[in-house]
C-alpha cells in the first residue's frame, strides 16, 4: 500500500503527512477530495490507516529511525525520508496527543495497593476449605478524592483479574 505514495511528489508527500499528524493530534486532518483524483477511496483508507498506525506505532513504542525506515522499503527514499522527516519534527506533539488519549479512557488513578494472602481453613457451611484467598485494597483518586477499594479474591478470581488487567493493559500500550 506504501507504494501508493510515489504517486506524488516528496513534498506533496511531507504536506500529506503533516495532515494526518493534525488529524492524529485532533485537527483537521487531511481531505479526501485533495486527493480523490490520485487514490481510490480503498487506497485512501488504507494509506490514512498505515500513516496513523505508523505514527502512533513509531512515537509510542520509540522505534528506532531504522525501523521506521524498514517499514517504508516499499516507497523510494525522497517519500521514505519525508514520512521518517515528519515523524521526528513531530514526534513530541504526537506524544502528547496519544498520551491525552490514553488518560481520557478514564480519569481514576491507582494511588496505591495493599495485599494479603490468606488460608480460609474453614466456613460456617464446609468444615475443612484449605482456600487460599487474596484480600487486596485499592486507593483509588478520582477527581481528587481518595476513594479506598477492598475486595477478596479466589484463585480464579484472581486469575480473571491480572488477565483483565493485562488486556487493559495491552490496549494501553497499542494507544501509546
Amino acid at each position: 500500500m506504501m507504494e501508493a505514495l510515489g504517486r506524488i511528489s516528496a513534498t506533496d508527500c511531507v504536506k500529506l503527512c503533516h495532515r494526518v499528524v493534525d488529524g492524529l493530534c485532533g485537527q483537521e486532518p487531511p481531505c479526501r477530495s485533495d486527493y480523490s483524483a490520485t487514490w481510490s477511496l480503498e487506497e485512501w483508507l488504507q494509506l490514512l490507516d498505515f500513516l496513523n498506525g505508523l505514527f502512533s506505532l513509531a512515537v509510542g513504542s520509540n522505534v528506532p529511525d531504522e525501523e521506521v525506515l524498514a517499514k517504508l522499503s516499499d516507497v523510494d527514499h525522497s517519500h521514505a525520508e519525508a514520512v521518517r522527516s515528519v515523524l521526528r519534527a513531530r514526534q513530541e506533539e504526537i506524544r502528547r496527543a496519544l498520551l491525552t488519549r490514553t488518560n481520557s479512557i478514564s480519569s481514576a488513578i491507582l494511588q496505591d495497593f495493599d495485599w494479603q494472602l490468606k488460608l480460609a481453613l474453614s466456613s460456617d457451611k464446609i468444615s475443612s476449605l484449605n482456600t487460599p484467598l487474596l484480600s487486596l485494597g485499592l486507593d483509588v483518586r478520582e477527581n481528587g478524592a481518595l476513594r479506598p477499594i477492598t475486595m477478596e479474591l479466589n484463585r480464579e478470581e484472581l486469575s480473571t483479574l491480572v488477565s483483565s488487567l493485562e488486556a487493559a493493559n495491552k490496549v494501553v500500550l497499542q494507544l501509546k
